[in-house]
């Protein structure tokens, strides 16, 4: 399945694991539950810390669970085989299950780590969906941090009838319990407001702490991006209010329309705005969500 160049990178990779982890396949006797077959075999041969067991205990097949050995409920599960935009959710999965830590502020995870509550999360992806990693990964993440977490990834190119069941009718969409949680990119703080109901309470204290700043920009995308670049720049204290940064730049397949590029991809992009922002991060406040901005202004 991993063409030569993709195994040497994996098995750099998965130098970094530090737990032992085991993978659990879930199999049919169709032609994509051996493809799955051989991915899994190709990773367990790259690392003595990875072994793989055909359980068949999934009523999604083909599927596998990527589950810590010292910790059962460490564990993310695969259903499909996530290669495409999903070959990094895969590899981050088999890193963190094995004790990697994620790129994650601490704050974040003892957030994620205090959440209350039993949640239960699928995602429906397709390999060719540019903003569902983004929402599997930090899924994926949560389910190691906190037990109570479970998170599926489903490819729902192989899974037509649940697609269909669900009235699904685009990627990324999120089931939480069951129901619809949301559906389209997401951070992980986004998905932190939308479970913590005191997330809010205790941002709007935290901006709340700050010393008033002299210009405060409304929006994270291109236009508040380079307006609070430009003012930071000129000494000037700044800050940015948005729910994410990069705007609906994020959800942009591609841009076309900018002088002196020919195309650009939208997350790149809001990536590369990012940058000159984070090398003044002194005058420039992180992004908050606009209504804890709202609340702290009340006060």
């Amino acid at each position: 399945m991993l063409d030569a160049n993709m195994k040497q990178q994996l098995q750099g990779l998965l130098t970094n694991l530090r737990e032992p982890i085991e993978l659990l396949s879930s199999l049919g006797d169709d032609a994509k539950s051996a493809e799955l077959a051989a991915l899994l075999d190709d990773i367990a041969a790259l690392s003595d810390k990875v072994s793989v067991t055909r359980t068949d205990d999934d009523a999604r097949r083909p599927s596998f669970l990527i589950r810590r050995v010292s910790d059962a409920n460490v564990a993310v599960r695969f259903a499909g085989i996530p290669l495409g935009h999903e070959f990094t959710s895969l590899v981050l999965a088999l890193l963190q299950v094995g004790g990697h830590p994620p790129k994650v502020s601490a704050e974040v995870l003892e957030q994620v780590a205090a959440l209350d509550g039993d949640f239960h999360f699928e995602t429906y992806f397709s390999l060719s969906c540019q903003n569902c990693p983004d929402i599997v990964q930090a899924l994926n993440l949560m389910s190691v941090v906190n037990p109570r977490i479970t998170h599926t990834a489903i490819d729902g190119g192989l899974f037509q009838a649940e697609v269909e069941e669900r009235k699904i009718m685009a990627v990324p969409t999120i089931f939480l319990n069951g129901q619809n949680f949301g559906q389209g990119r997401m951070e992980l703080e986004q998905i932190l407001a939308k479970l913590d109901s005191g997330a809010e309470a205790k941002a709007a204290e935290k901006i709340a702490a700050k010393d008033a700043f002299d210009v405060l920009v409304v929006g994270g995308g291109p236009a508040g991006a380079a307006a609070a670049i430009y003012a930071a720049r000129k000494g000037i204290r700044t800050g940015i209010a948005a729910e994410r940064f990069g705007g609906q730049v994020l959800d942009t397949m591609a841009i076309e329309n900018f002088t002196s590029r020919p195309v650009r991809a939208g997350a790149s992009s809001a990536c590369r705005a990012r940058m000159p922002i984070a090398t003044r991060a002194s005058p420039i406040a992180r992004t908050a969500t606009a209504r804890s901005t709202r609340a702290s202004a009340s006060r």
